[in-house]
């Protein structure tokens, strides 16, 4: 969620240089099924579901999120974070964002993760989510290392953003987070994609690289063998976060209202590792 400097990676894919209404057509719902043994397109591991969330209840799952509340003071952002904003329904999580005035800010919305009750050291982490298009908009499914909450501040901790989209654009932006020399870098690439359809966003992670799919199409690679450009802190454990923002330094502070209240649907996010 964090858009500073950028650093080549030099034998990396090539570089993109960045900063980190209710849905529209939609495509229909196709029926849910759960899967617990997984491969992807030139990656022949084949993974074993550990966790996943396939929001069948009635409510926002306790044992698997925290809801973070309020204005973080991060990226300039707009809204206003609330456990209301994330409702549970017909096997869907929907996260909204609403033009609602609360605690001083013009639009609210929710953001969750899970800190504390779920956290993985490499494996394959994918959702399938529709995102909603409007200028001002900002949906996210990304991780932080698990020790920002022990002192490690960002971007020590390291990040890394399975999905980020803005705006009306088609791209998808895939991204990653660290500490370099002191400095706060970033490497990353987008893709063009139909971001109101439901769509598989995902990452394959594994001590040597972090690979960025969507609809298990690869389009971004990161290096962190050995440690290279001091990516030590995505050899840890990262912790899960589903979160639509309104505004911010990257989409800018033009929100069209038009398009408010926005929902994020998120149909199910699973997480395996390795099993061979």
């Amino acid at each position: 969620m964090n858009h500073l400097k950028t650093i080549a990676f030099g034998t990396l894919v090539p570089l993109v240089f960045f900063s980190c209404g209710k849905l529209k057509d939609v495509s229909p719902v196709s029926p849910k099924t759960t899967t617990t043994t997984t491969t992807t397109p030139t990656d022949s591991t084949t993974y074993t579901l550990v966790w996943s969330d396939e929001f069948n209840g009635t409510s926002v799952d306790a044992s698997n999120w925290n809801f973070e509340t309020g204005n973080l003071g991060v990226n300039q952002e707009e809204e206003y974070y609330q456990a209301s904003n994330a409702t549970v329904a017909n096997g869907y999580l929907a996260i909204t964002a609403k033009s609602q005035s609360v605690g001083g800010f013009s639009y609210t919305s929710a953001r969750m993760n899970t800190a504390n009750k779920f956290s993985v050291t490499y494996g394959k982490i994918e959702a399938r989510i529709a995102l909603p298009i409007g200028a001002g908009l900002w949906p996210a499914l990304w991780m932080l290392g698990t020790d920002i909450n022990t002192g490690v501040a960002w971007p020590g901790c390291g990040e890394i953003d399975i999905m980020e989209h803005i705006d009306t654009d088609s791209l998808i932006y895939g991204t990653m987070h660290w500490s370099g020399n002191g400095q706060a870098v970033q490497y990353g690439e987008n893709t063009a994609s139909s971001p109101s359809q439901f769509h598989i966003y995902s990452v394959v992670w594994n001590a040597s690289s972090i690979n960025w799919y969507v609809d298990n199409t690869l389009y971004a690679t990161g290096n962190i063998a050995n440690n290279v450009n001091n990516t030590g802190a995505f050899h840890s454990p990262f912790f899960i976060i589903l979160n639509m923002a309104v505004g911010g330094d990257w989409p800018g502070s033009f929100v069209d209202t038009t398009k408010l209240p926005a929902t994020m649907l998120v149909d199910y996010v699973r997480v395996y590792q390795a099993s061979n």
